[in-house]
């Protein structure tokens, strides 16, 4: 499949002052160049498709319990899996297509992991390309006075910010992705209590996935220019 890069969107300074994934003043601060650097994941190939159905137990994970997701109750399609998956981009690369609600993790070998995504409702929908520069376990959200504005139940944590917990909109991880100058576009790859939700488009421009899929996730990426991800909307 060849990959077609979308238009940007970054520039659309209007688009991003509506989404709901923004956290802190000081994230919005921060540079690729300032990014922490994890440690390389080496991601072996995988020679045949596999699905990850038994991954969606309970979890303890930095004194925090996850529950189980009732995988039985979600799509197999939306469920974690190898599939062979043909393009032109490097190993690491992270392609989002809207569309289908679909996360592929570019392998080697042509072979990509993906996962089952929630994407923005319509008028929050975004494309593009931009780069992990940092990434954040167990964040803190600050929803911006926008969402506040029409959802005035979570204007307490504008300024403030709701702290890790089971029940935090950005669930276990959060990814944050940058444009090529090194700014903060206010978008997010984060993990969510929602499981249901996932296959919908239902959340505020940034891209969901169950937490158990977004901490697999979160492992493999290596924050950095090199942490490409392309965001499609067909």
């Amino acid at each position: 499949m060849r990959i077609r890069n979308a238009l940007t969107v970054f520039g659309l300074l209007s688009t991003l002052a509506i989404t709901g994934c923004t956290t802190t003043s000081e994230n919005k601060a921060k540079t690729a160049e300032a990014a922490p650097v994890a440690a390389p994941v080496k991601v072996a190939e995988v020679e045949t498709a596999h699905i990850f159905s038994d991954a969606y137990g309970p979890v303890t994970d930095a004194g925090y319990s996850l529950p189980a997701i009732p995988i039985q109750k979600v799509n197999p399609k939306f469920q974690r899996q190898i599939v062979e998956y043909d393009t032109q981009e490097l190993p690491g690369t992270i392609i989002v297509n809207t569309h289908d609600r679909f996360l592929y993790y570019v392998l080697s070998g042509g072979k990509a992991v993906r996962y089952g995504i929630g994407v923005g409702k319509e008028g929050f929908a975004w494309a593009g390309e931009a780069h992990i520069a940092w990434k954040q376990a167990w964040p803190t959200w600050h929803p911006p006075k926008e969402m506040a504005a029409r959802k005035p139940e979570v204007a307490r944590y504008v300024e403030n910010g709701m702290g890790p917990s089971i029940s935090n909109p950005l669930g276990a991880r959060a990814m944050y992705l940058f444009n090529d100058k090194g700014q903060d576009t206010l978008f997010r790859i984060h993990g969510t209590p929602e499981w249901a939700s996932i296959g919908t488009a239902a959340s505020s421009g940034c891209i969901r996935m169950m937490n158990q899929d977004v901490i697999d996730l979160y492992e493999r990426v290596r924050p950095g220019k090199g942490a490409k991800v392309i965001v499609q909307q067909s």
